[in-house]
Parts: structure tokens; C-alpha cells; sequence
């Protein structure tokens, strides 16, 4: 730069002098310069055309290979007998990409005596060198072993639990990303919409293995510290446990045996949860006959338990959760059950499955952060547009530490009638205190 402007003073110069002697040699002396220094701004023009281009080529062969999608994504889940919802989620991101990119399996109906069964399902689909993520949901007891495997041999897969069994500290230490439904605000919301429907008892049904699990213990004490808040009582049945040798249909007869009396023992103003999906569909049904409320499943969904409790075929509206929302609404209107029975609009099991195989994808092209809650509400909307989520991170109750990688989310409360409302569960501050309560 300084020869240029070196160079530039002694032109001028030089025209100067040669203008005493000469007009025409002066003018001619400047445009040898002019053309001198516009030749070399072309010249550098040139040069940064020359290197945009070469930068627009190499953002191109990025963008390329950002956009790739020569990858597979493997998604495991309960079966249909178990958890149906799961299961359809994982079948439409199948089906939307294909299976030639997405892989399923099926961990054991009885995943509590099968551990090693269970945990070999899981880790099986990591033996496919194009496996890029592995979604588990419900990541059942096992899960955090078999991510501890796969990250062994294969630290390249993304790990990501949909709905964790374990402790959510104990899975997150091994997983990239763990989601579950956000059971401290929800376990002081339903309590609350409970109170809005004008219940005064709320009834809690469950067994010992549930009861050990930290999210589902601390639910319940954040349900009772609720009920306390809303001059509501609350109390506890306990039911038999679907995988012990009962089974589903054990558990189910339970369930439509003891309701009535339930009932009756509680009064028709009492609202009733059951922690298991098996539960749910006799639990409806003897609601539907006898009286009470139910707000919402422990997994909510329309498809969850209410088209077996009311009789429905939903094969026409499949997939379609406006339709089955509005024939399973219809069906409780008709029955009687207007402004007693609630969901959410969309599958949270269903989507859970699809969305977090839909999220791992985004993050391996490049355009979602893995434990952004904003991206993972963006990939759960793909498979559920319009609702409404929330959502925090997981707060340990022990440390009060809020977890990097593992979040809690929900969706809006609908509760079905003539016409039906959303009861803005989604907007509703939950105080700070039900945080940190065990």
C-alpha cells in the first residue's frame, strides 16, 4: 500500500513539472497513471471474484454434504399390545423416509425378567456401520447398559431416550439426549385442572415398581403437595403389575372389578390417574359408567385406552389425530361424559417416537443443536401441528442442578365436551417450590 501511494506522489509530481512545459505531455503522463491504477483495480477485482467463487464452491460442496442423508437411524419401542402409540409414532418416521434409512425393533413385553433380551435388542442395531442414532422409547430398565455398550464400540451414534424407566441422573449419564414427559409440572397441573372441573378427591393408581422410579415417586408427592394447595384430598389404590404373572389381562380385570367401588368409596367428584397404559382403557370404561373424572393418561393420547373403553374403530381416521380426536369426543358426548374425560390432542407416545427420530436426524445434517429445547419442540410440531408444548430442564431434586441433556416437556390439557377447551395448561406458571419437592 505504501508503494502504491509512493508511486501515486511522484505521478503527480512529475505532471506538475511537465505542465510548465506542455499541457498535452501533462494529460497524457496522468491517463498513463489512470490506466495504470485501473488496471490494477481490475486486476484485484478479479482476484476476489476469482476467491468468492472459490468460497461459493466450497459452501456448495458443504451444503452438499450437509444435506446428506446416507445415514440410518434405528428407533426401538414396546409392541402394540404394550404401547401402541410408540409403536404408530415409530412406524410413521419409517414410513416417511423409508426403511431402507430407518430401522425398528421390538424390546420384550416383559422387559423386567428379560433384561439381558432387552438390552441385546438395543444394542443389536449399533452392528449396522450406517447407524448414525438409536432412539429408545420408552427407554425401559436396560437402556442405560445397552447406550453404555453402544458408546463402546461405537461413540459416533447418537443415544437419546424417549421416556426413561431409569433415573433420569443414572440414564443421562450415558445417553446425549433423554426427554420425558415433564411429571413435576404436570403432576401440579392435572392436580389443578382437577380442581377447575370442580373435583375434590384425586385418586392415584399404581404399583411398587412404578413407585420406585424417581420421576413417578416425585410425581406423587408433587400431586399431593398440590392437593394440599387446592383444598383437594388425595389418595392412592394400588393395582397388579401388567409384567408380573398376572399380565395385561390380570391387570385389566382388577381394574374393572375394584372402579365401582372406588367410586363409590370416593364419590363421583373424585379424579382418577393410573401410571400404566395397560390400566387405562378398563379404567375409562368403568369411569364412562360409574362416575368421575379422568384429565389425562400417564402418556396421554385419544388413542390411549379410549377407542377399546368406548368401542371405537378408528381405521378410516389412522394417523389422522384431528379425526380421532373429534370421533373419540363425539363417542364421549354421546355416552355422557362431557367435561370428564381429558387428553392431549395429539399422541405424546407417538410423538415422542417420530420426533426424536426426526430431531437426531436434524442434528446429523447439521441443522438442529442436539440439546436445544426450542430444535427438540420443532421436530415434536413435524408430528403434531398446532399443539402446544412446554417444557424445562430436569432439575435435580437432591442438588437443585439443572441437567444439560435431559429435559421435561408437555402439551396442553384438552378436556372433551360439547364443545370441548383447551385449558391453557401450557401458559399456567407452575410455583418454583414443586421444583425441588421429593
Amino acid at each position: 500500500m505504501k508503494k502504491k501511494m509512493i508511486s501515486a506522489v511522484l505521478a503527480c509530481a512529475m505532471a506538475f513539472s511537465l505542465a510548465a512545459c506542455g499541457g498535452s505531455a501533462a494529460t497524457a503522463t496522468i491517463e498513463n497513471v489512470d490506466n495504470t491504477e485501473a488496471e490494477e483495480v481490475t486486476e484485484e477485482a478479479a482476484e476476489a471474484e476469482d476467491a468468492t467463487e472459490a468460497e461459493a464452491a466450497t459452501d456448495d460442496a458443504a451444503e452438499t454434504e450437509e444435506v446428506s442423508d446416507d445415514f440410518h437411524i434405528g428407533i426401538v419401542t414396546g409392541s402394540v399390545s404394550q404401547s401402541e402409540d410408540d409403536r404408530r409414532g415409530a412406524e410413521a418416521f419409517q414410513a416417511k423416509y423409508g426403511e431402507d434409512k430407518v430401522t425398528l425393533a421390538i424390546y420384550p413385553d416383559n422387559f423386567t425378567e428379560e433384561l439381558e433380551t432387552t438390552i441385546q435388542t438395543i444394542v443389536n442395531l449399533s452392528d449396522d456401520p450406517d447407524m448414525k442414532a438409536i432412539i429408545v422409547n420408552q427407554a425401559i430398565p436396560g437402556t442405560t447398559e445397552a447406550f453404555r455398550q453402544i458408546k463402546e464400540r461405537r461413540p459416533d451414534i447418537i443415544c437419546i431416550a424417549g421416556e426413561s424407566h431409569e433415573d433420569l441422573p443414572e440414564i443421562g449419564s450415558a445417553a446425549d439426549l433423554v426427554v420425558n414427559n415433564d411429571f413435576v409440572a404436570r403432576g401440579y397441573l392435572m392436580i389443578r385442572t382437577a380442581h377447575e372441573l370442580g373435583c375434590d378427591t384425586f385418586v392415584h393408581i399404581s404399583f411398587p415398581r412404578h413407585l420406585s422410579y424417581e420421576t413417578m415417586s416425585r410425581r406423587v408427592a408433587i400431586m399431593k403437595a398440590a392437593c394440599e394447595e387446592f383444598g383437594m384430598k388425595f389418595e392412592m389404590e394400588t393395582a397388579p403389575d401388567p409384567t408380573t404373572d398376572v399380565g395385561v389381562p390380570g391387570a385389566q380385570a382388577y381394574i374393572l372389578e375394584h372402579v365401582p367401588e372406588w367410586v363409590e368409596k370416593y364419590g363421583t367428584n373424585s379424579a382418577y390417574f393410573c401410571t400404566n397404559d395397560a390400566h387405562t382403557e378398563p379404567l375409562l370404561k368403568m369411569l364412562l359408567e360409574h362416575g368421575g373424572y379422568f384429565i389425562e393418561a400417564d402418556l396421554p393420547s385419544p388413542l390411549m385406552g379410549y377407542p377399546g373403553a368406548l368401542g371405537l374403530d378408528l381405521t378410516q381416521e389412522a394417523g389422522d389425530f384431528e379425526k380421532i380426536l373429534a370421533k373419540v369426543e363425539s363417542a364421549i358426548v354421546e355416552k355422557g361424559g362431557a367435561g370428564r374425560f381429558g387428553t392431549w390432542a395429539y399422541s405424546y407416545g407417538y410423538t415422542v417416537s417420530a420426533g426424536l427420530a426426526e430431531h437426531a436426524r436434524n442434528v446429523i445434517l447439521g441443522t438442529s443443536e442436539l440439546t436445544d429445547i426450542d430444535d427438540i419442540s420443532k421436530a415434536y410440531e413435524v408430528f403434531s401441528p398446532g399443539a402446544e408444548w412446554n417444557g424445562s430442564k430436569y432439575t435435580n431434586a437432591e442438588t437443585g442442578v439443572k441437567s444439560d441433556n435431559t429435559f421435561l416437556i408437555y402439551q396442553d390439557t384438552y378436556i372433551m365436551g360439547d364443545p370441548g377447551k383447551y385449558m391453557g395448561s401450557t401458559k399456567v406458571e407452575v410455583p418454583e417450590k414443586y421444583f425441588t419437592i421429593k
